[in-house]
């Protein structure tokens, strides 16, 4: 049973892999990777860059999210080295909303583009989540999520809660509301 689980988050992660090749055929060039020392010193230091900083966040979401977190150099590093299942907390601008994928589990697809100019493609799980309704190109949409390698930037899924509890936890952020 795993094995057919393990083949068919492939193949929703392959078929959105391809959708993305045929939209976004201009990869913007991201920045220069830091250095290990650097990379570590990054990694033990609290991140200024607040994803809303003019929204507080509500009772609620307070214990579960982190939202001052920001792993844009941790994903710029992960494309480098061509890496997968890295779990990250982040926030960007949409470049484009596509269509959803509706075979087998059902995905909202969006195109994010990270401040460092990096373009990650978000494949948000809307049979275990809500959508975004009203998303547009230009908002700005935080996640935390499984970072997957692509040669156009990479795909961030796990957007959402795990009902069997296998995998830790993902959210998206937009305009306030969480969606987990």
């Amino acid at each position: 049973m795993a094995n057919k689980t393990n083949f068919s988050i492939g193949a929703v992660i392959a078929l959105l892999v391809a959708a993305y090749f045929g939209i976004d055929l201009q990869q913007s060039k991201i920045e220069p990777a830091a250095t290990g020392a650097e990379t570590q010193q990054q990694k033990s230091e609290a991140h200024p860059y607040h994803p809303y900083p003019n929204h507080s966040k509500s009772a609620e979401d307070a214990p579960q999210l982190d939202t001052a977190r920001d792993d844009t150099q941790r994903i710029a590093e992960a494309f480098k080295q061509q890496q997968s299942n890295v779990q990250v907390q982040a926030s960007g601008k949409v470049k484009a909303v596509l269509r959803d994928d509706n075979e087998g589990s059902r995905h909202q697809k969006f195109i994010l583009s990270l401040r460092n100019g990096q373009t990650v493609l978000v494949a948000h799980n809307i049979d275990l989540s809500p959508r975004i309704e009203q998303l547009q190109k230009g908002d700005t949409v935080a996640f935390f999520g499984e970072y997957e390698y692509s040669a156009q930037g990479g795909v961030i899924h796990w957007t959402h809660h795990d009902p069997n509890q296998r995998h830790e936890d993902g959210w998206l952020k937009h305009q306030g509301k969480t969606y987990q």
